[in-house]
């Protein structure tokens, strides 16, 4: 009795395995049609674009580089210089040392020459209290905020409080950007005023040569953990993320590398502090928020501005990582389930909602319950051919089985 039930429950299994991924890949062929078609367009209007003239303009919006540290004393000063040579006419750089317990605050002041200036500045979000600013003799585009410790968002937080760019670009300190890339992302903002966030391409450095903070030599990872990744961040990115620009907008952008108007971000009270995907948070909020103000609420996809980061080369590492993301996309999901399959807001909670909690939160789901219904499955299949009623030999008496 027991068997013919679990066997039961295992065909039922079978066929929900089957129309889940009729659905999955149903998605994933929209996305495909979708890149393809979008990447064409891109290269034609790339091909037609100055963006050497861009340099020399002078009305072209500040932008202002958001970089989170903490206890970065060691390459802190290499991300700074990387920073500051960025190609791009309007740019400040802030840096915000996010309460650090090592020398990261002394190889500041003393790499560049900083001099504590007023702490004049709107407190428009919430961070933890800052103790000073300082402002670089040898780069007057830097600026340093020395804060209390209360983590990335709120370094974050504390960033846009004392940013004055149109636009700002949160960065992580250990990613690498492209001379170029701000000149690239900075594109959908300057042609559709809807925009209100752009993120870019994520690659893997693992592997590369790097020097005074470029990849100078892109080579793939030995190591096939990290060449793994490789390939997932290119599928993810120039798949995944370049097809949602035509099917109702992103819903994620990397918090290595994205670019945001500045002023919506404060609209919605910044970063929040009480979830692992603040990334992922704060898009979600710009776009259910533009929706239902009838405000500006696109995110697109960039496909040639390029960041670099390094990923994790053991199972471990790569395990609490993946952890991390998922539990922070299960939070996010939650906290703005009221879009799922609501008309109200169109393409994003009839397709780009569903697609993220079908495919993205479930799929591991899924996939695990395979890795156990698979031998359960074989298990059964063997346990029946051993029954009185069908041997190993063929029956002798009718068709009993």
């Amino acid at each position: 009795m027991i068997a013919i039930v679990v066997t039961n429950v295992l065909v039922f299994f079978a066929w929900a395995v089957f129309a889940y991924f009729i659905v999955v890949n149903g998605f994933q062929t929209a996305l495909l049609v979708s890149a393809v078609t979008a990447m064409r367009r891109h290269r034609r209007q790339v091909w037609e674009e100055d963006r050497v003239g861009l340099l020399g303009s002078e009305v072209s919006p500040t932008i202002s580089a958001l970089a989170p540290a903490y206890n970065e004393e060691a390459n802190v000063a290499e991300s700074v210089q990387a920073l500051l040579m960025l190609q791009y006419p309007a740019l400040e750089v802030v840096l915000i040392n996010d309460g650090s317990s090592d020398s990261t605050m002394e190889v500041l002041i003393r790499t560049f020459d900083l001099h504590p200036i007023h702490p004049i500045f709107r407190n428009q979000v919430h961070s933890q209290p800052i103790r000073g600013l300082y402002r670089s003799r040898l780069h007057p585009q830097l600026l340093v905020v020395d804060k209390e410790n209360g983590g990335k968002a709120d370094a974050l937080n504390a960033g846009l409080n004392c940013a004055t760019g149109e636009l700002v670009c949160a960065i992580d300190a250990d990613t690498l950007i492209e001379s170029d890339a701000l000149l690239r992302i900075v594109r959908p903002f300057l042609t559709d005023d809807r925009v209100v966030a752009a993120g870019g391409t994520i690659r893997v450095a693992n592997g590369s040569r790097v020097a005074n903070g470029r990849v100078l030599d892109a080579r793939v990872p030995r190591g096939l953990l990290a060449g793994c990744q490789a390939v997932e961040y290119l599928r993810s990115f120039l798949f995944g993320r370049l097809g949602w620009n035509d099917l109702g907008g992103n819903l994620i952008i990397s918090g290595a590398f994205g670019l945001f108007r500045r002023q919506s971000v404060l609209d919605v009270g910044g970063y929040v502090h009480d979830t692992v995907g603040e990334d992922m948070e704060l898009i979600a909020d710009l776009r259910r928020r533009g929706r239902d103000d009838g405000t500006a609420s696109r995110v697109d996809f960039v496909p040639d501005p390029v960041a670099w980061t390094e990923v994790p080369e053991s199972l471990r590492v790569l395990g609490r990582q993946r952890d991390r993301w998922h539990r922070g996309l299960a939070d996010v999901l939650r906290r703005h389930r009221a879009m799922v399959f609501n008309p109200r807001y169109g393409s994003l909670g009839l397709v780009v909602y569903p697609y993220y909690v079908i495919v993205e939160l479930l799929g591991p789901v899924v996939e695990a319950l395979g890795v156990v219904a698979v031998p359960l499955g074989l298990l059964m299949g063997r346990s029946t051919s051993r029954s009185p009623c069908c041997s190993w030999r063929w029956p002798t008496a009718g068709a009993c089985c």
